[in-house]
């Protein structure tokens, strides 16, 4: 176990909560670094596992497991925030966990999460939690349509969200999230999507990435394009909002906002505790990617620079048989090809990326 004051040397040992393709790319940029990495992951031959030193297949709950694997690591990570509090709480008081249990718990539930960033001063959409059929259309009544009912909990890529457009989607809406507890966002007539990726290091130190416009399809992230096209004034205030968000969180490792833009308003929609898709173009657009710059919080040494090498990138998801195309986009000009490993392809299904530099020559 490292005190929060020490600084890990090379050699030492991440543990990474989570076996997906973020954690495959936090595990391989924490190697380039030259530590080791020890994967937790209930699903047996995850993509992280795969490239890292262990992999400790177990349930969320198995505290045995979760002892060991505290055991044989330095510092703990994770890579995405649907990990149990519980078991984080039970690793905390084991190991060092960078970022720590309060920014998972307040990202894991989309009610508390809305609650904070107003907390905090900064604006989100309406919203109103939602526990029975009569709260929806008591919310409905209050909010108006159209809206978006969404699970409180879980929900990713468009998974556990409903649009309402009328009256006669609410029993519907309703049924199709099976009674769970839910919040209903007001919608937001946005102009654009865009997204902050910042890392904050131990001593309070923050690393911002230039402002990314994304767009999403079907409620998953398809292209991320860097520069957005809004004003440097706008970029700045959307940088210190998201760097208020992490000072309140006392986080230490990448944190991801993403806010709508209306005009000269920045409405905050989501916050990610982790490394985030819309980051992805860090890896060749940046002289320090997103992930190695999460490792280098986590194992509190200095934050490296942000600096764009392109004077334009542009990241596009690979979803489901995206991939199929893979040979010509191989052999394009300044792309580059992340794939996951993931076993089998399936519709909806991220299966890697491409990032494509504008501008040279």
């Amino acid at each position: 176990m490292t005190a929060a004051s020490d600084r890990l040397a090379p050699g030492s040992t991440i543990g990474i909560l989570g076996g997906g393709q973020l954690g495959r790319m936090l595990a391989m940029a924490a190697a380039e670094l030259g530590f080791d990495c020890v994967v937790y992951e209930p699903e047996a031959d995850c993509p992280a596992g795969r490239v890292a030193a262990k992999c400790f297949n177990a349930a969320w709950n198995d505290q045995k497991a979760l002892a060991a694997f505290a055991e044989c690591v330095d510092v703990v990570t994770f890579e995405f925030e649907n990990v149990p509090a519980a078991s984080l709480a039970f690793l905390e008081a084991r190991a060092v966990i960078r970022p720590g249990l309060k920014s998972l718990q307040l990202t894991q539930d989309r009610l508390v999460e809305k609650q904070f960033i107003q907390g905090v001063g900064l604006q989100t959409a309406p919203f109103a939690a939602c526990d029975s059929l009569e709260g929806l259309e008591r919310a409905v009544a209050t909010i108006g349509l159209p809206a978006i009912l969404k699970t409180r909990t879980l929900g990713y890529d468009g998974k556990g969200q409903f649009r309402l457009s009328q009256i006669s989607d609410v029993a519907e809406a309703w049924a199709a999230l099976g009674g769970s507890p839910a919040i209903l966002e007001g919608f937001v007539p946005f102009e654009r999507e865009v997204s902050v990726i910042l890392a904050r290091a131990v001593d309070g130190s923050v690393a911002a990435y230039d402002v990314t416009e994304n767009v999403h399809q079907g409620g998953i992230l398809r292209t991320s394009t860097i520069p957005a096209q809004i004003s440097d004034a706008l970029g700045e205030r959307a940088v210190a909002a998201a760097a208020k968000l992490a000072a309140a969180l006392d986080h230490i490792g990448v944190l991801a906002v993403e806010f709508f833009v209306l005009g000269d308003e920045l409405v905050v929609n989501e916050i990610a505790p982790r490394v985030h898709n819309s980051g992805h173009w860090t890896q060749d657009g940046c002289a320090a990617d997103q992930f190695q710059q999460h490792i280098r919080a986590v194992v509190h040494w200095p934050l490296a620079s942000t600096k764009r090498h392109a004077p334009r990138v542009v990241m596009t998801n690979l979803i489901g048989h995206d991939v199929d195309g893979l040979a010509d986009l191989a052999g394009q000009a300044d792309t580059f090809v992340h794939l996951y490993g993931k076993r089998t392809v399936r519709d909806g299904r991220k299966m890697g990326h491409v990032i494509k530099l504008h501008g040279f020559g």
